[in-house]
């Protein structure tokens, strides 16, 4: 969440930092705002709202200057409103800060006592203040910039821009990403490579602690204790060409119809097609050693994880546990010694998930990653790393990440399954050919858009929604719950279907419509069951099915979508994407922000 430029170079900074703030758009953000160096002073500008806002007073009140930093932000203290707009600071220094300060507090009120007087309600502006009062006593601002880092606690990525020196940014992470980007006679700060992909690919990757004096020149890094260290310049896949949306209206849109070749180009990674076999990369453990798996993640990604969990539990016997990161960090569980950590992200940088990586690296767990961001702080410290082949994501509801990481999950249950003596050649191969069939399926889901349209008529009138599934479709049923609460604002509640009568069946009635993905195979006629009694109480079914289930469910359900037949192993990958349209389509009936849902961000960097 949160976004951050800075720019050292000989052109106009303001327009290069404003284009690579639209990149970051996708993160989420509320305010957003500039500085730049004009003849040795600090200038900015900053608005509430979208970048369109800051674009109009840009318009009105141009920034020169070749040496700048910028900043999306999205509020943890301090409303949205322009005066807590990023950049902070004085006639000194300007900042601009992802992350939280977790002692501002005790911090502030030292700084006021010593006389430094503070505008904003945010926990960034401590840290402005910070080097203000460093410099205003003769330090230097490498000096005072390294002095503040030493008494910041909490989660921080940091630019900053001082007066009267020209041609320099100081740079800072813990436990926030920022990257360090290498031009021609020009140097670049960003809090992720997407955001510098125009402008150079060739990117060098902050470790937690560092900090870096940034010139036209280069870069010059230090660890937390102040040492010189030397960090690695990579040459980014990244283009700019691949954050377009193609045509069409809305990224998720762009990325909803992008899910064949994600899964395809994912399972690419992963199979080899001569044999029709799962080859992983070499891993430094043994799966068929494992005695249980941890499975740990935040939203999209922990409903993937439980997908996966059924499969290396059906198909490789492997125990399994799973916890939300956000409390799986703090509740602490003993692990078994020689025990997998298995972390799902689409950044790599979910800070939950993380802070969990770490928790089980400190129990000596195997940890494995599935990861979108192969660069990213998470990949860094897994021991080993499974792909997804998403691409850039840039909706802030995730979708082809989520069937991306599913196609990587099945991949492993079955090498788990053959590397721990469960599954034979013939069954490896069965279950093979159902995944090279689910691209060709996937396209296939497109042309049932216009019952998933209807559909959406009805859901968009709703004030509250039930998901029911079961099996692995309970975890497709709480996806769709989630997507539609992201881009629609409708309150929505996924269920096991068997748990309806404990409890959620008390809130059936006809203004409550059931949305329910019922594939065929041994769980079906349980479900039906269930859809049978929510009926009998007056409830509006919708349903997601197959073609062999839908002529049992067109009696019974006033809407059934039909995609096409799959096997039973990888029909919650398939019936993912229907959930996810049926979101899209609500949200343009209510006209809703799509691709930037309100108080959403892409990448949660803090807790």
């Amino acid at each position: 969440m949160c976004g951050i430029v800075g720019v050292v170079g000989s052109n106009q900074a303001a327009p290069v930092i404003f284009g690579a703030l639209r990149r970051l758009e996708y993160r989420g953000y509320d305010s957003a705002g500039i500085a730049t160096l004009v003849d040795g002073r600090i200038e900015r500008r900053r608005a509430a709202g979208k970048l369109d806002h800051l674009a109009a007073l840009l318009d009105r009140m141009p920034l020169t200057g070749v040496t700048g930093i910028g900043h999306t932000r999205w509020a943890t203290h301090g409303a949205p409103t322009e005066n807590n707009a990023h950049p902070h600071g004085t006639a000194r220094v300007s900042v601009v800060h992802n992350g939280i300060i977790e002692n501002f507090e005790e911090l502030r009120r030292e700084l006021e006592a010593a006389g430094q007087v503070f505008t904003t309600e945010t926990d960034s502006e401590t840290i402005a203040q910070l080097v203000d009062f460093h410099l205003s006593r003769g330090l230097s601002p490498r000096d005072a910039a390294f002095a503040t880092l030493r008494r910041l606690e909490g989660a921080y990525a940091l630019a900053m821009l001082f007066a009267d020196h020209d041609g320099l940014l100081i740079g800072a992470r813990h436990g926030a990403p920022l990257v360090v980007g290498y031009g021609e006679h020009e140097m670049f700060l960003g809090s992720d490579s997407l955001a510098l992909a125009p402008l150079t690919r060739r990117i060098a990757y902050m470790d937690d602690g560092d900090w870096a004096v940034v010139t036209r020149e280069g870069a010059e890094f230090f660890d937390a204790s102040g040492e010189r260290v030397e960090r690695e310049i990579r040459t980014t896949a990244l283009i700019a060409g691949a954050v377009g949306k193609d045509g069409y209206r809305h990224y998720m849109e762009k990325e909803l119809h992008e899910h064949p070749v994600v899964i395809g180009q994912t399972l690419q990674r992963l199979i080899d097609p001569a044999t029709r076999r799962v080859v992983l990369p070499d891993l430094p453990f043994d799966l068929a050693s494992v005695p249980r798996a941890v499975v740990t993640a935040c939203g999209s990604a922990f409903y993937a994880g439980m997908i996966g969990r059924y499969w290396l539990e059906s198909v490789a016997h492997l125990p399994v546990d799973i916890d939300v990161a956000s409390e799986m960090r703090y509740r602490d569980p003993p692990l078994t010694p020689g025990g997998m950590g298995l972390l799902i992200s689409q950044s790599g940088e979910t800070a939950d998930t993380l802070a969990a990586l770490r928790g089980m690296r400190a129990q000596r767990q195997h940890i494995l990653s599935v990861l979108n961001v192969e660069q990213s702080t998470m990949a860094r410290e897994s021991d080993v790393v499974l792909g997804t082949a998403a691409g850039p994501e840039i909706s802030v509801a995730s979708t082809k990440a989520f069937t991306a990481q599913l196609s990587v999950l099945a991949c492993l249950a079955i090498a788990a399954g053959r590397q721990r003596g469960v599954l034979s050649s013939d069954q490896e191969q069965a279950l093979v050919a159902s995944l090279l069939d689910l691209p060709s399926r996937a396209g296939e889901v497109f042309d049932q858009s216009d019952a998933i349209r209807e559909m959406a008529a009805v859901i968009a009138g709703a004030r509250d929604v039930l998901y029911l599934g079961r099996g692995s479709s309970f975890p497709v049923a709480l996806e769709g719950a989630l997507k539609l609460k992201e881009v629609s604002y409708i309150h929505a509640e996924a269920y096991a279907a068997g748990e309806m009568k404990h409890g959620p069946i008390s809130l059936i009635d006809q203004t409550v419509p059931i949305v329910a993905t019922v594939p065929s195979g041994r769980l079906f006629e349980k479900t039906l069951s269930n859809l049978q009694e929510a009926r009998a109480r007056g409830g509006r079914l919708m349903v997601f099915t197959d073609t062999q289930g839908a002529e049992r469910l067109r009696g019974l359900a006033e809407i059934v979508v039909a995609i096409p037949t799959v096997d039973e192993f990888t029909a919650p990958v398939l019936q993912t994407i229907p959930v996810q349209m049926l979101a899209y389509e609500v949200a343009l009936l209510k006209g809703t922000d799509v691709d930037q849902p309100r108080n959403l961000a892409k990448s949660v960097t803090v807790e």
